[in-house]
């Protein structure tokens, strides 16, 4: 069923078996200190290698830019050294995954940063309240970046590029959405600055540009890819004219040629956020050549609808791999899913419940199927 799903298909030089992607999720299971991945993490994402892709859950790409208890880093030896089976184990299941690289901005506690504050565009405050190893904490208002820290934001990205590399990864995808530093630049909710990463629309995706840049510099723009949240707010970070500021950030994306850009966007009944918002999908289509994955809450036949339609050229699927790890073979199949048991409570809790422990299908539910 759904033959369209398991068309293969090339993301630039990364060459994918079907059209059914793993979309970034956070699962705070990296051994504490350090932001280490671990043998646990190397079991989950082996468990998942049916995916055409895997997009890493986010990871630090600095101190300064990681703010989620337990979540992988990317700055250190030690880290490289933790990714390594990860990458071994997607591989040696026929797997490909690309690891995506994090700074939170705003959205890092102070309690992460030694009491220090947060650095973002702007010197604004994010609402609502920070996951912290002590709890829940309000978040506390950011500093802005200095035009000469910039610079310095972006070599910590070139870094964790080139521990990518080291680390067995196919290639990398920037987090460019979600609220987290480089949608606070590109939005005019967060981005208040007068200088030239300010503004005008062209001169807030900048920093997305330079970043952009630096990664290729390491990988090539074939084996570089972006995700942006381009219709609504998302942790309190907003645009006024979503149109004109994700036009422009499509093209940087075409202009730098890159892999792929994928796209999440929540309708108004999102089941994890929700907008009335349009979409702007289309817009950035018409845009951004290049293979576009769409995400948010699509079930396997809408997909099928979107990629023969020509609106996308795969899909990401987020919650439905935390408790189907061979969710690809499932729409193959058409067999039932499984749903996701104490959500979202099991997404973050330290050991493998509710994370290696969901079952593939048996042999005989697999016979069923077909």
């Amino acid at each position: 069923m759904h033959a369209k799903l398991f068309e293969p298909l090339a993301l630039g030089a990364i060459e994918t078996k079907n059209r059914v992607y793993m979309a970034p999720l956070t699962r705070g299971r990296s051994t504490q200190p350090g932001s280490i991945p671990n043998e646990m993490m190397a079991t989950y994402y082996r468990q998942r290698a049916g995916a055409g892709l895997i997009i890493s859950e986010a990871t630090g790409i600095s101190v300064e830019g990681l703010g989620w208890p337990a979540a992988p880093g990317i700055w250190s030896d030690e880290q490289v050294e933790g990714w390594k089976p990860v990458t071994q184990a997607v591989h040696e299941e026929g797997g490909k995954i690309v690891l995506q690289l994090w700074h939170m901005g705003r959205l890092v506690h102070p309690d992460f940063l030694g009491g220090e504050p947060p650095v973002s565009a702007s010197a604004t405050c994010a609402p609502g309240h920070a996951h912290t190893f002590e709890g829940r904490k309000d978040y506390q208002p950011a500093r802005a970046l200095g035009t000469d820290e910039i610079a310095r934001v972006v070599e910590d990205y070139r870094h964790a590029a080139e521990n990518a590399k080291k680390a067995g990864f196919d290639g990398v995808q920037l987090h460019g959405a979600n609220g987290y530093l480089v949608d606070q630049f590109l939005r005019d909710s967060t981005n208040q600055r007068d200088d030239e990463y300010g503004g005008s629309p062209q001169n807030r995706t900048r920093f997305l540009r330079e970043v952009l840049t630096a990664l290729i510099d390491v990988w090539g723009a074939d084996r570089v890819g972006v995700r942006l949240s381009p219709n609504g707010e998302t942790q309190g970070c907003d645009d006024s004219n979503p149109p004109a500021t994700f036009g422009a950030a499509a093209k940087v994306v075409e202009e730098l040629g890159l892999a792929f850009l994928e796209l999440r966007e929540p309708g108004p009944e999102g089941t994890f956020g929700s907008t009335d918002v349009p979409k702007q999908s289309p817009l950035i289509r018409q845009i951004y050549s290049g293979p576009l994955v769409l995400n948010s809450d699509y079930s396997p036949e809408d997909a099928v609808t979107d990629i023969e339609a020509g609106r996308c050229d795969a899909v990401s699927w987020g919650r439905d791999f935390i408790s189907n790890p061979d969710l690809p073979e499932r729409f193959r199949l058409g067999a039932d899913l499984q749903p996701n048991v104490n959500v979202p409570q099991s997404w973050y809790l330290p050991g493998p419940e509710g994370y290696i422990d969901y079952p593939m299908l048996t042999k005989q539910e697999h016979t069923a199927a077909k």
